[in-house]
């Protein structure tokens, strides 16, 4: 059984549409993926009517957090989504993309990069504007060659057009994702070249305060941070997953580059209540 548990849609910041995310999730040979878009769960409905016979879709978010000053993203799956106070939070940090979104492109053109706000939104369409859209938008004016580099240049966390938005303390997040009956995995948490990272010992105090697992198998870990974050998990007694964090074309990751174990996998549906996982009977049958 082949499991991808972080990927993207358009709505947030993928280039697939939910629909297309499923039925490309088949073409790869894979069994199960996560739908695991930033701040929203917009985009399951439309997922789940075009998932193909044979595919499990597990539905979730990626939510953003921050922790002394560090940005840093929890996977959340197989919670209720309708659970009033996670609900909540989740739309207060929707509701601040827009803004901040705004506030990023004015910075830039204070640098004097020539981008607008209306060629932004157009890259968004429908999803939840983010840091990719306007990473999209200086690639497609030649301002840089890739959306890493524009990350590393201009959008990171620190960076000359960075703009800090609201984001859930991970605690506060981990609290809200259990009693909605999901499970937590912080994702790639040690993903350097995005920009500062946690120590060990904050991944300590999340796993003390109920924390499920890490994200370890990841296309920003190299295999000795892969090595040493096993290490940390075993020690923390936390599941350790992978996943490709596909964003269609906008990342140079695929589906399936990286996969969970299928014992996980199985934890992670265990300890789950909120929710259940979604076998594929519609769409368009595998092939």
């Amino acid at each position: 059984m082949r499991i991808d548990l972080h990927t993207h849609s358009t709505a947030s910041d993928g280039t697939d549409t939910p629909a297309e995310l499923v039925r490309n999730a088949a073409a790869a040979g894979l069994d199960a993926i996560a739908l695991t878009d930033h701040d929203t769960v917009g985009g399951h409905a439309e997922a789940v009517a075009a998932l193909p016979e044979g595919m499990t879709l597990i539905p979730g978010a990626e939510l953003s957090c921050r922790l002394d000053g560090v940005s840093l993203h929890m996977l959340a799956y197989l919670f209720d989504p309708a659970e009033p106070e996670l609900a909540a939070e989740i739309e207060l940090v929707r509701d601040d993309r827009v803004p901040r979104a705004r506030a990023m492109v004015g910075k830039l053109q204070e640098l004097g990069i020539p981008v607008e706000w209306d060629q932004v939104a157009r890259i968004a369409g429908d999803g939840a504007v983010g840091r990719p859209h306007i990473a999209s938008a200086l690639v497609e004016l030649d301002v840089v060659p890739d959306v890493s580099t524009a990350f590393t240049s201009w959008l990171a966390d620190g960076g000359p057009a960075y703009v800090q938005k609201h984001e859930l303390d991970p605690f506060t997040a981990i609290r809200l994702v259990k009693a909605a009956g999901g499970v937590t995995v912080f994702a790639h948490p040690a993903a350097v070249k995005r920009g500062r990272t946690v120590p060990e010992s904050a991944i300590a105090e999340l796993a003390a305060k109920g924390l499920d697992g890490i994200e370890v198998d990841h296309m920003d870990h190299d295999e000795a941070t892969r090595a040493r974050l096993r290490g940390l998990a075993a020690d923390l007694g936390l599941l350790t997953t992978g996943s490709s964090d596909y964003h269609g074309g906008r990342k140079t990751c695929w589906l399936g580059d990286y996969t969970t174990d299928p014992e996980i996998y199985g934890e992670i549906t265990r300890r789950a209540t909120g929710a259940f996982p979604v076998p594929g009977t519609g769409g368009s049958p595998r092939r």
